[in-house]
């Protein structure tokens, strides 16, 4: 069975798409911690991060620190977080937070958006790729 992150690549269910290449993809979370909140998976479903095999690992910290980079270049913060959990949706992904308080790591404290604030942040975070 589709995950939902397999659903999201297929285009069944909209995203923010941030960047897209043939083996990754990197969206906006729809429940962010902070404003920029971008999640980066592999569009090949794997349940857990260290079951990758060790090419698809790489290329996806890669692909996601060029994302971190566009990020810092468009959210106002004093870092980029970075997260691993896996436990909501079966398929890798790599939260990309930005950070301006550790409370914002901690995914109990959420921001609301509007769909017009998610597609220009979107936007921005694409055109700093």
């Amino acid at each position: 069975m589709s995950t939902l992150f397999t659903k999201i690549v297929a285009g069944e269910i909209p995203s923010y798409k941030v960047a897209e290449d043939e083996n990754f993809y990197a969206f906006l979370d729809i429940n962010p911690n902070a404003k920029g909140h971008t999640l980066c998976i592999p569009k090949k479903e794997e349940d857990k991060i260290f079951d990758l095999d060790e090419e698809t690992y790489i290329e996806l910290m890669r692909f996601s620190r060029k994302v971190a980079k566009a990020i810092e270049k468009t959210v106002p913060c004093l870092r980029v977080g970075v997260a691993v959990v896996g436990l909501e949706v079966p398929h890798v992904h790599v939260h990309l937070i930005p950070l301006n308080d550790m409370r914002e790591m901690t995914f109990q404290h959420k921001v609301s958006m509007t769909k017009d604030e998610f597609e220009q942040l979107a936007e921005k975070i694409q055109s700093n790729l």
